[in-house]
């Protein structure tokens, strides 16, 4: 019987930054239109001044919720289910606890902060862990295509063969 764990392997950066990007214009193409919505055609006149209330709302309120929507529902974003990747517990490959999911979108700000660093620091890792997983104790993985360094889940109960 051959193992999940020989089924995966780590999403890689170039992987994860195009599902980032996918993300990212999906959130612009349902935040644009609210703000439209709610605003009117003349908001497209000056869309750096301030609106009102609902506009810091809408703009910086729908995406963390968006996200960890997908992520506690689905363990996956859009961005991830088009790279067929998911996110899972680091040590057992299970699927995360809401407060890990908090913790690794609370890690997206601190990964930010510093240049884009914890989000390139999945290219240096061997687990392919940005800080935001590290923080949070997660992995992404997704269905072995190519060579890669094998997934391994350090609390996992071992497989019987049949």
């Amino acid at each position: 019987m051959v193992s999940m764990e020989s089924e995966l392997v780590y999403a890689g950066f170039w992987q994860r930054a195009g599902a980032y990007f996918l993300d990212g214009l999906l959130i612009y193409l349902i935040i644009y239109p609210l703000l439209l919505m709610v605003y009117g055609m003349s908001y497209l006149e000056d869309p750096n001044a301030y609106w009102g209330p609902m506009q810091p709302l809408i703009s910086y309120g729908v995406a963390p919720v968006l996200i960890l929507l997908f992520w506690m529902h689905k363990s996956r974003t859009p961005g991830k289910m088009a790279i067929a990747a998911t996110i899972v517990d680091a040590r057992t490959g299970a699927k995360p606890s809401t407060k890990q999911f908090l913790l690794r979108y609370f890690g997206y700000l601190l990964s930010t902060l510093p240049l884009f660093l914890g989000f390139l620091w999945v290219v240096f890792d061997g687990r392919k862990q940005g800080w935001h997983d590290k923080l949070a104790g997660t992995v992404v993985v997704r269905r072995k295509a190519g060579a890669s360094d094998p997934v391994r889940f350090e609390g996992a109960a071992p497989e019987t063969t049949a």
